[in-house]
Formats: structure tokens, sequence, C-alpha cells
């Protein structure tokens, strides 16, 4: 167990890119660089690893620990670490849950397994076997990854309670539902239950009117470029400052148009394009099947960062360190 033993996520835990060499190999000082950069911004809670930003889906099991451990020695005396956890089988994704407890991750995102797209939602039954066999491999707090129903992978309500009913060691959702209606039932019912459920929002595309409506943080991969904005509309909504957070949501506005234009796949490949504008990242090199964006696409994100006011040191124009 990490240092921080007792972590219950909640607050804005930013999802942080992965840089790689134009071969693909990982190119581990630029990535932290990156971490730092992103780890220390005040008011950031956790950061998470091995996520989608950080094209998991792409990494072997033993690049994974290897991010990990690499981020834990960069950033992680001063802020907890979450893991992501992605594997289509169960055991996998408990070996992998395993290695990050031993590694010192602070909590683990699970992702809902590919495997169960063709009809999982109508067994309920494997998606709380899923969530026990990692319970059964690990003492770390887990965060459940809830889809939107259309993609075949959602957790229809009821069998959302289910999974948390047979799970106690499930302390918080990210919320990508894509639906207002269920995504505000979740704000709602799951953190007003007798053991409450953090809400943690990822819907960044829309986020001031995800946090209006009371989630208890956010977990979002447009952290890697706009943590100190996405920090500093969450206080505002939580100070229930609305002017404050309409100034605010006016800057992410237009990055928000830009990093989930179609198709989505890319949104992670422009942010890093945007890091590399900013003079973050030396190079946007993304693994394939992704692949390199176009010129007059750089240069549309190169105006959404003009236009939200996003220069080499953040949108308020100064560092934005970690006290």
């Amino acid at each position: 167990m990490g240092r921080f033993k007792d972590f219950r996520p909640s607050g804005v835990i930013p999802a942080t890119l992965m840089a790689f060499h134009d071969d693909y190999a990982i190119d581990e000082p630029s990535a932290r660089r990156h971490l730092a950069d992103v780890g220390l911004t005040r008011g950031v809670t956790a950061v998470t690893v091995n996520g989608h930003a950080s094209e998991v889906h792409a990494c072997t099991f033993e690049e994974q620990k290897r991010i990990l451990a690499f981020s834990l020695e960069e950033i992680g005396d001063r802020v907890p670490l979450i893991n992501g956890v992605y594997a289509d089988g169960s055991l996998e994704a408990a070996r992998i849950a395993r290695m990050a407890e031993d590694a010192g991750a602070s909590a683990l995102l699970v992702f809902p397994p590919q495997s169960m797209t063709m009809g999982g939602q109508l067994r309920p039954e494997m998606a709380v076997a899923h969530f026990r066999t990692i319970a059964d491999a690990t003492d770390l707090p887990i965060i459940l990854f809830q889809y939107p129903m259309a993609s075949g992978l959602g957790y229809p309500y009821e069998t959302l309670l289910k999974i948390l009913d047979a799970v106690p060691s499930i302390v918080a959702i990210k919320d990508w539902s894509g639906d207002g209606a269920l995504h505000e039932r979740h704000t709602r019912t799951l953190q007003s239950m007798p053991r409450p459920i953090t809400v943690l929002t990822t819907h960044s595309a829309w986020l001031m009117s995800s946090l209006v409506l009371g989630c208890n943080g956010l977990l979002s991969g447009a952290g890697s470029v706009i943590a100190d904005l996405q920090v500093a509309l969450f206080d505002a909504v939580q100070a229930k400052d609305l002017a404050a957070a309409q100034q605010i949501n006016d800057r992410i506005y237009p990055l928000a148009q830009a990093f989930y234009a179609p198709p989505f796949l890319d949104m992670h490949n422009r942010m890093k394009e945007c890091l590399v504008l900013l003079g973050r990242l030396d190079k946007a090199v993304v693994r394939p099947p992704l692949m390199k964006l176009s010129d007059a696409e750089i240069r549309r994100l190169k105006g959404a960062l003009a236009e939200a006011g996003i220069g080499r040191d953040g949108a308020f124009g100064h560092a934005q360190a970690a006290e």
C-alpha cells in the first residue's frame, strides 16, 4: 500500500498522457516532465495513469508496470496515484490490480471488460463476478468506470447497484453515462447512500453542466492540458459562484469543442498536440492504430488554445505549483 493508504477519490483528478519516441518506445523523461507539470498543479487531488489518456490499450502489462513505477518515483510522494485496470479477462484484471497495489498505487480505476459487449448487460452476475475477482486480489479502493449504455459496456442502473452492494471496496464511479438524466440520478442517489459512493464526472464536453448537479469530483483526460482551469471551475461551483464558474467555462468551451469533435477517439491525440503547441511535450507521437493529426486540425487546436487564453505557463499566466 502506498503513502496515501486512506485515500478516497474526490476533487480534480487529471488523467495523464503518455509520451513516446518516434519508434513508439516510451519516452520516460518527457513523460516524467508531463506528470510533474500536471500532478503538481495547485488543487489537483490525485493523478490517474494507465488510463485511456495514456493509451493503455496499446501498452503491455510490463509497460503498464513501468509507467506506474516511474510515475510513483516522480510525483508519488506528493499526490495519490490511481492506476487503470484495463483487461478483457477478470483474472488478468486481478493481476494488474495486485501489481498496482504492490507498486504503491493509492486506488484503481476499473474499466469494463470489452468481452461483455455482446449482451453482457443481460447477465448482471458477470459484472459482479468481475469486480469481486478484482476486489479479492487487492485492498485498494476501486473506482468503477461507468460507460454509456449505447457502448454495450455500460452497467444498467440496477446492475450498478448490485455491484456496489456486492463489492464494498468500490468507493467511487467515473461517470461517463452520457445521459444527463441518468447522470443526475447517479449523483443524487449514490452520494446519498448509507455507504456514499463519490461520483467523479468525466463529462468533459459539458463539464460545468455536470458539476452543478453536485458531483464531488471529476476525472478527466482534459486535465492533462487544463488542470488549472478544471480546478478553478470546480472550486467556483463548490462555492456556488455562478458568475465565476461561467467565466471559467467560457474559457474551457473552445477547447472542449476541439477535443471532443468527431472522431471522438482522437481526443487524447488532440490533447497531446496541444501540449506540443504549449511547449510542454517535444513530440505528439501516438501508437497505431491512432494516427498523427493533420496540419489543418493542429491549426484549429492552436486557435482553440488562443481563444481559451492558455499559454506555456497555464491559463492564469503563472505556474500553479502545489505547495
